[in-house]
């Protein structure tokens, strides 16, 4: 993550490599939460498949990420995952996620686009189509802290009870 003038604000390597030709070609790194601080905002970084493993995201909620960006190359038919996946991550975690998906072919791929920023709420504040295009959209901190304070999810946890889960 580079800011406006060219400061290094972070380096992420993805986590969780998704399927043969990723595990043939590259090594996951070890670093599940990656943050830099932006315009007053916590900012997070996972790529790609990593936002389906619902404890990344959680360990980001916990280390207080307010805004996740997950930059993807999601293929068809798996549009599912931007469409309904991402928007239940960004409400039960309590954060803003913005996923930017590729667009159209590229050899035997085709990507899915359906880029998009969901809220806290589990909203989408904007959502892309299948072809290239600007989307723009605004995280609202007073909003995210207004969810944060009405949505119990990160409160009643009882992480007593998860031990088998790791």
């Amino acid at each position: 993550m580079i800011s406006a003038d060219g400061t290094r604000l972070a380096n992420y390597r993805k986590t969780h490599l998704y399927g043969c030709y990723e595990r043939d070609l590259f090594t996951p790194g070890d670093q599940p939460v990656v943050q830099a601080q932006l315009n007053g905002l916590t900012i997070g970084l996972l790529i790609c498949y990593d936002v389906e493993f619902p404890e990344n995201v959680r360990a980001h909620a916990l280390a207080g990420t307010d805004l996740l960006l997950v930059p993807t190359a999601l293929l068809h038919p798996f549009q599912f995952v931007a469409e309904q996946m991402v928007p239940v991550r960004a409400f039960e975690n309590q954060m803003y996620v913005a996923y930017v998906n590729r667009t159209g072919p590229e050899g035997e791929f085709e990507f899915v686009g359906r880029s998009t920023l969901a809220g806290p709420d589990g909203v989408a504040r904007t959502r892309g189509g299948a072809h290239e295009e600007l989307l723009l959209a605004d995280t609202d901190p007073v909003f995210l802290a207004a969810s944060r304070t009405a949505n119990p999810y990160l409160a009643d946890r009882r992480p007593g009870l998860y031990g088998s889960l790791v």
